[in-house]
């Protein structure tokens, strides 16, 4: 089953992409390029599912 969810993307002060997902505490990332961040935050949303550590809101 795929399932979707909104990610917030915001650039800090150093240049980094920081990537969050609202639906799951706790699941957030960072990288230096918008294609390096979409694959950490697919797979930071993968482990924090199957850890089950984030909770839904």
């Amino acid at each position: 089953m795929k399932k979707e969810f909104n990610v917030i993307v915001e650039c800090d002060s150093d240049g980094y992409f920081v990537g969050s997902v609202p639906a799951l505490r706790g699941c957030h990332t960072q990288a230096k390029s918008l294609d390096e961040l979409t694959e950490r935050m697919k797979e930071a949303i993968e482990l924090c599912l199957e850890v089950g550590k984030c909770l839904c809101h």
